[in-house]
């Protein structure tokens, strides 16, 4: 039998223990790691990942904002648990509270915070791609330039230059960076649905297609915001189209000025453009905003009344005429009176 010298048998319980003393470090150091948050009760913060950024840098970024302890670890961990290349980029809510592998999980599955953002009916694509823009969940101009790509409008079931007509306005959930094309195809969807499960079949009934009862819509949402209106305006431009008259539409002739700086003029009014429906006659060749679901009811439900005529009381409401006599009056009126001293329509049909 071999004896082992003191020394040795010494040395060999020093390495020993040195052993089980790193072994005991780092199983704490993973154990506070994993399962003891940075802080317990700290409030949330929002940290934002660009597009293609490298996981160390997502790493460093998350331990300089108090999130993780450790990005060496964290880095370690989306190693062992093959989550490296599943970060997906966006502005994300996260908390010192929260637990490493919380975390991670969050990231990989793109729990990106939901910005909340209404489109209010009548708003045409412009109008909509600065709402969106302001709110820095899209870039203007890439917005518009996929709202007038002829493949994307394609690919989405619809035809025109231009998805305009088709953005349902709503409230929706959208996030940072999300892209223009993911924006275009949820409004549309939206416009899809609606229009698809209650008034499709009644349009064909009528005998209009949807893009003339979207561009329909859209004239009258820009018409009026009274909801009552709606019906007596599409009564309105349906007389007209049945006899042939223009339309004479003045948001119409809007649309068809480049810059428009908010004063309509008569030389407007005779200058020829697709949209001026005070020079041709029927619908222009498409809408001129986003309609609400209302106006599009109004077109296949006009109300059953001659009127050919109205115009504007002053107080956002209208006064409808079924002569041209008697809307000169109105017309003449409103000019010279207050809204209160006028009757509440032409009553002569």
């Amino acid at each position: 039998m071999i004896r082992i010298p003191d020394s040795i048998r010494k040395c060999l319980r020093w390495r020993a223990l040195v052993g089980v003393y790193v072994v005991l470090f780092f199983a704490y150091q993973v154990f506070t790691f994993l399962y003891i948050p940075p802080e317990r009760h700290a409030k949330s913060r929002v940290i934002y990942i660009r597009p293609k950024t490298k996981f160390l840098t997502i790493s460093r970024q998350l331990e300089n904002g108090g999130i993780i302890r450790s990005s060496f670890k964290f880095a370690i961990l989306a190693k062992l648990t093959g989550s490296v290349n599943q970060v997906r980029a966006g502005e994300y809510e996260l908390s010192p509270s929260m637990l490493p592998r919380e975390v991670l999980n969050k990231l990989v599955n793109g729990w990106v915070i939901q910005h909340m953002v209404t489109i209010p009916e009548g708003y045409n694509i412009y109008q909509i791609a600065d709402t969106l823009a302001k709110e820095g969940l899209v870039k203007k101009q890439e917005f518009l330039a996929k709202a007038f790509d002829q493949d994307i409008i394609s690919s989405l079931g619809f035809e025109g230059p231009s998805l305009e007509g088709y953005l349902f306005p709503d409230t929706y959930e959208f996030w940072r960076d999300m892209q223009a094309e993911d924006v275009l195809r949820k409004m549309t969807g939206r416009f899809k649905k609606i229009y698809s499960q209650k008034y499709a079949e009644e349009a064909k009934g009528r005998g209009l297609s949807m893009r003339k009862v979207v561009t329909l819509a859209s004239i009258i949402e820009k018409e009026t915001g009274v909801l009552g209106e709606r019906r007596l305006i599409s009564a309105v431009f349906h007389n007209r189209l049945r006899r042939g008259m223009p339309l004479q539409a003045d948001p119409t002739v809007i649309y068809g000025i480049r810059d428009f700086n908010g004063n309509l003029t008569r030389k407007d009014l005779r200058t020829p453009t697709p949209y001026n429906t005070y020079i041709i006659k029927g619908l222009p060749p498409g809408p001129i905003a986003c309609p609400g679901e209302a106006a599009i009811k109004a077109v296949l439900n006009p109300v059953k009344k001659r009127y050919l005529y109205f115009v504007s009381k002053n107080d956002g409401s209208h006064y409808f005429s079924s002569t041209l006599e008697a809307h000169q009056r109105a017309v003449a009126i409103y000019q010279k009176k207050p809204a209160s001293d006028v009757p509440a329509s032409d009553t002569t049909d």
